[in-house]
């Protein structure tokens, strides 16, 4: 598939992603480039409900007919609870950032503790941890990056690679995503 057709939906994690983060420097990016973008706040992203992320996210997989999926933090966690489900298969997905399937923090406690489904519902999944984020150790993602068989990128020092950690303008990701095949 060319990237020229490709349909980004960006989803980010507890608190939003706007700027200077990069999932917005992506939405960015693609715009500009005249990519098919959706990069939508989802409900309520500071005190979220999984069931209302669950349902607004499926809608827009319904809507916007996604080819690659970027997630970060807390958008991995949606995605898992939506692939317990059938669902359309995309093209790509990347999860950066996933935190803990077991991630105690009283405000997403909705969300936890977090199935693995059976599958991923895409046909390439890319995985990118930093070696010292504080919402999931690297044992915990290489166990889940075994588990489904994925590539496993590890990034030093980056945090929960979000704009605090530094992460606005990223080209790894842009990159990544913006490939041409």
């Amino acid at each position: 598939m060319s990237r020229n057709h490709d349909r980004v939906l960006i989803l980010h994690g507890w608190g939003g992603s706007d700027a200077p983060h990069w999932q917005a420097e992506l939405a960015s990016r693609i715009a500009q480039s005249y990519g098919t973008v959706s990069f939508p706040l989802l409900d309520n992203c500071h005190f979220p409900s999984k069931n209302r992320w669950v349902r607004q996210i499926r809608q827009l997989l319904h809507d916007f007919k996604p080819t690659t999926v970027v997630c970060h933090s807390l958008a991995n966690t949606v995605w898992l609870w939506l692939c317990e489900e059938e669902m359309d298969t995309v093209e790509r997905l990347f999860m950066v950032s996933p935190p803990s399937l077991t991630t105690q923090v009283e405000t997403i406690k909705s969300f936890f503790p977090c199935p693995l489904p059976p599958r991923l519902y895409a046909k390439e999944v890319q995985m990118i941890v930093s070696e010292d984020d504080p919402y999931i150790t690297i044992d915990e993602a290489q166990r889940l990056a075994q588990h489904y068989q994925i590539p496993l990128l590890t990034l030093p020092n980056a945090g929960h690679i979000n704009a605090q950690s530094g992460y606005g303008k990223w080209e790894l990701i842009e990159n990544l995503v913006l490939e041409k095949r």
